[in-house]
């Protein structure tokens, strides 16, 4: 027997395929919650031209919002209609650690507000310092330190892998390290070329072009072996400190809703996209190491991710105010 409430429900259930079969009819944003210039843009920017030429129809417009810790940014993601219109490039930071290191709640959660669509790629972290900087190696940074000089470390942000990674390096060593937040990866590579900070915890796509070109130098690698780009920087391993081998992952998001075809559609797409040879050199030029994975794989991923993140909240003692 049909009832009413079966009767009621039955637009909504032909509505959401009907929707999905139309889409996309118009522009679709990817909101990347930092700067310009910093590896969530890289990315994003890398791989949008690529998905306007997969889905037909389609149309791709990345748009920064940067600034609060990658908070706000991500949070217009989450309160967007769930259409298929709006997505968020985020990263382990804005889907996992923030909300182990932010003081007050989110405005949103990290799993139950988004769909996850696909894992792209993870990238390594390098300890990097000025061209003109006096350490050249872990050991001496932590030498300076101990010997009177005051360190400074910059971030992309509170509560992110730089932060955290930088914080346990100088936890762990017994250093007095002042940390320089910064609204994102760019402008922190920015000031440490400068040398306006001791030393950075960076990924490796912002800073592998200002390594090769000496403005600034690496002293050590969270990579399993030496990279073929940059065979004379050690591993963290080599370098004593296997502990700072800390990868980021990058991912496309959803708003939780999101009809269930777009989000197979989009996963789908991307990850052919990031296997495809041209492609996956091209992300290698750029320092990434493509690792792509559906919605499902993804989805059980970052509920691993965000317990991995609350250990290290514990660990560090790092807030986010």
């Amino acid at each position: 027997m049909i009832t009413r409430r079966l009767l009621a429900a039955l637009p909504l259930a032909v509505a959401l395929p009907a929707r999905a079969q139309t889409w996309p009819s118009r522009a679709i944003r990817i909101v990347i919650a930092y700067p310009p210039g910093g590896s969530t843009d890289l990315l994003g920017r890398a791989l949008a031209q690529r998905l306007q030429e997969t889905i037909p129809g389609s149309a791709f417009v990345v748009e920064n919002r940067p600034g609060g810790g990658a908070i706000p940014g991500t949070d217009a993601v989450a309160r967007a209609p769930a259409d298929g219109y709006t997505l968020a490039l985020g990263n382990n930071q804005t889907h996992a650690s923030n909300q182990s290191f932010a003081v007050s709640p989110l405005p949103y959660n990290v799993i139950d507000s988004f769909a996850p669509v696909a894992r792209l790629a993870v990238v390594h972290h390098a300890f990097v310092v000025p061209a003109n900087h006096p350490a050249r190696t872990l050991a001496d940074l932590i030498a300076l330190a101990k010997g009177g000089r005051k360190l400074t470390y910059a971030s992309s942000s509170v509560g992110s892998a730089s932060h955290v990674i930088a914080e346990s390096f100088s936890r762990r060593n017994g250093l007095e390290a002042t940390h320089v937040p910064y609204r994102g990866g760019g402008p922190a590579t920015t000031d440490t070329v400068a040398g306006v900070v001791d030393f950075f915890v960076s990924t490796w796509p912002q800073v592998v072009g200002l390594v090769r070109d000496g403005r600034l130098r690496a002293l050590s690698i969270g990579a399993p072996a030496r990279l073929a780009e940059a065979p004379d920087v050690p591993t963290a391993a080599e370098a004593g400190h296997a502990y700072t081998a800390v990868d980021a992952w990058f991912g496309l998001f959803a708003p939780a809703g999101t009809p269930a075809p777009i989000v197979a559609q989009l996963g789908s797409a991307l990850t052919a996209i990031v296997a495809e040879p041209a492609m996956a050199s091209r992300l290698g030029e750029l320092g990434f190491r493509p690792a792509p994975q559906g919605p499902e794989a993804f989805a059980a991923f970052q509920k691993a991710e965000v317990a991995r993140w609350a250990e290290l909240a514990r660990e560090t003692g790092i807030r986010m105010e």
